[in-house]
């Protein structure tokens, strides 16, 4: 049996012996073989070709009488990808050795002499697994879970974003999301509190949005005849979010009486309604957020120190929409299906031109200024396609390329080169694996060596 030319994938062979490293290559020559001798050679050759199957004897150098090299360099292989196929191979009375290896996480092991067939069969199997399950992790990354179900990226430092996210959820830390208006800070909030075990409600108030005379009441309540007007006695947001999650939005702005205030509910969580003189516990966890740097308003003067601190259990700085790779493109075609559903305009679909610009614009208002564009868009256009000019944006001109600057590390350029192009294929095409391909003028199960490869989920 063999693979297609298309989806051979690449096998690293570690063998001290070269005579049986050149017949082991020799028997493989249906896949792209590299070959090294010792532990350190191939770690360097892992990382220079990053095969989909290693084969290895346990007797390296500088001891081969030893299985101790070996089983390092097993260790080190595991700890740079968990997911790669180590076969091992062994000597004939060594098979203790050898489940040892299984144990710590080997695919498989021959005894030698081995069938070169039994080896080709082996590593075939191999081969067909690891594409199963990359293409098992590809699909549970695209299906993201419900908690962050609002938020979709192919960015890898959105993606740690929400991994840390997901991670903190179950914790009660108070959490301080930092970033420019419309990255998508309540949206993390409530896949915040959608992850947490809380089973109160999510609630949120925005800081700058309530007149400073009323905010105070708006977030710790008051009592009946506590001030003129106050005909009943109304809970506040902090005690509406009880056993839940409490998002205080543009805390930035919060009037400094309010900030010793919350602070001393962060403190003790115990709050006091305006005119009553008993306190109430209170369950919540505080997410804080804003677009402001608090640090300069702590040096004016305008924000309390202790207050940052105790928000900013965890920190969270969210990137603008124009660093996010590929993101604008991606979240543009969600949005357009969304508001062709909701305006009930069948299927619209980007052209060359508006795909072009949306990827050229510097995006101040971030996703919220990108939802607008597109929802305008899909009422402007007068066909199924939506233009540059049904989103008032500027195609951009093709200019030669021209380097800012110089990469020296031709192997880590092409890689980001690669990542970047993969990324926007993908994001061009709405994720269609076909489509992208057929883009970028390769082979699906390449383009799915490729994503692996460079941990494109």
């Amino acid at each position: 049996m063999s693979l297609n030319p298309d989806t051979a994938g690449r096998v690293l062979i570690v063998e001290d012996d070269l005579a049986l490293q050149k017949q082991i290559k020799w028997s493989l020559d249906r896949y792209d073989c590299a070959t090294a001798a010792d532990r350190e050679a191939a770690i360097l050759q892992y990382r220079r070709v990053q095969p989909t199957v290693v084969t290895m004897d346990l007797g390296l150098p500088p001891d081969p009488d030893s299985v101790s090299e070996g089983f390092r360099l097993l260790e080190q292989l595991l700890d740079l990808d968990p997911h790669v196929k180590v076969i091992v191979l062994t000597g004939q009375n060594d098979q203790a050795n050898a489940l040892r290896a299984v144990a710590l996480g080997a695919y498989d092991f021959l005894a030698k002499p081995f069938d070169p067939e039994v080896l080709g069969l082996t590593i075939e199997r191999a081969m067909r697994l690891a594409e199963l399950q990359a293409e098992n992790r590809r699909l549970q990354a695209l299906q993201q879970p419900d908690a962050l179900s609002g938020l979709m990226t192919r960015d890898p430092e959105m993606l740690r974003i929400s991994r840390m996210v997901e991670r903190v959820a179950s914790s009660d830390a108070t959490v301080l999301l930092l970033g420019e208006s419309g990255t998508g800070k309540e949206v993390l909030a409530q896949g915040l509190h959608q992850a947490s075990r809380r089973s109160g409600r999510f609630v949120a108030i925005n800081c700058a949005a309530i007149p400073e005379n009323l905010l105070e009441s708006e977030l710790f309540g008051y009592e009946k005849g506590a001030f003129t007007g106050a005909a009943k006695t109304t809970p506040g947001k902090i005690e509406t979010a009880n056993g839940g999650t409490l998002m205080l939005d543009e805390i930035g702005d919060l009037p400094a009486s309010l900030q010793a205030k919350l602070l001393r509910f962060l403190q003790e969580r115990k709050i006091e309604r305006l005119g009553a003189r008993q306190e109430i516990p209170v369950d919540v966890r505080v997410v804080g957020a804003t677009h402001q740097d608090l640090q300069a308003l702590i040096a004016e003067g305008r924000f309390r120190e202790d207050l940052y601190y105790r928000l900013a259990e965890i920190e969270v700085k969210i990137p603008p929409l124009r660093s996010r790779q590929g993101d604008a493109v991606l979240l543009a075609h969600a949005f357009l299906r969304r508001f062709a559903q909701e305006q009930r305009r069948g299927s619209l679909v980007f052209s060359e031109d508006a795909l072009q610009a949306i990827e050229a614009h510097a995006w101040p208002g971030n996703v919220r200024e990108l939802i607008n564009v597109v929802k305008r868009a899909s009422i402007m256009a007068d066909g199924t396609r939506v233009t540059a000019q049904d989103m008032g944006l500027k195609v951009p001109e093709r200019e030669g390329a021209a380097a800012a600057g110089t990469e020296f590390d031709l192997r880590a350029a092409r890689e980001a080169a690669e990542r970047q192009t993969v990324i926007a294929a993908l994001a061009r095409t709405n994720n269609n694996i076909v489509k992208a391909s057929e883009l970028l003028g390769i082979s699906r199960p390449t383009l799915y060596d490729l994503m692996h490869r460079l941990a494109i989920k």
